[in-house]
């Protein structure tokens, strides 16, 4: 094998990870954005992800996720949900604060119009839902 070979070879080689990342780039990514810390929010996460799955959408196969949790400081919500912008994310799927008894619906929010029922969401979870 020649040398130019062996170079081009090589240089083959170092740029497929950068082709593999470019490939994930390409799924389209919701925000989501929490404002209590992963833990408390775990329930309505694995809810979310089903919810997705059942629509079609596997979190790493044909979806990203970007999450940002604001860990109960609602005074970090606007720069995290920026964040989330300046990333050009498709949609951001909000979750607010627990009001107790509600199930994380964060005072039972109602959205009744019909272009608010997106497929495989909770009522709760379609108040949280905004399209830019």
């Amino acid at each position: 094998m020649r040398r130019r070979e062996f170079i081009a070879g090589l240089g083959s080689a170092a740029a497929w990870p950068m082709v593999a990342r470019a490939q994930q780039a390409a799924l389209p990514v919701v925000g989501f954005l929490g404002a209590q810390s992963a833990d408390d929010s775990k329930n309505v996460a694995v809810a979310f992800l089903q919810s997705l799955k059942e629509s079609g959408y596997v979190e790493g196969q044909n979806l990203a996720i970007e999450y940002r949790w604001a860990e109960n400081q609602p005074n970090r919500l606007p720069a995290l949900a920026a964040d989330l912008v300046r990333r050009r994310v498709a949609v951001i799927f909000a979750l607010g604060p627990s009001s107790g008894g509600d199930h994380g619906c964060g005072g039972g929010h109602s959205s009744q119009g019909s272009g608010a029922r997106q497929r495989g969401l909770s009522r709760c979870e379609r108040s949280s839902v905004r399209y830019r």
